[in-house]
């Protein structure tokens, strides 16, 4: 049996719906938009507690990697 005669790779196509897939698309951008104010909500925290604790910019700039 050679590689491409595997049984596991699928011999038919399967269709999808373009319903299905808007629906898809639209969750996976609200996820990244939730995901993206997480982020941001906590990157700022820390940047505050470091200036808050007298870190100089410049390394809080370095230390996050912006």
């Amino acid at each position: 049996m050679s590689v491409i005669d595997c049984v596991y790779l699928p011999a038919d196509k399967v269709v999808f719906p373009p319903e299905l897939a808007l629906l898809i698309v639209r969750k996976a951008s609200a996820m990244a938009a939730a995901f993206e104010e997480q982020a941001l909500d906590q990157l700022t925290k820390d940047a505050r507690r470091a200036l808050k604790h007298g870190s100089d910019p410049r390394r809080v700039i370095r230390a996050m990697r912006l």
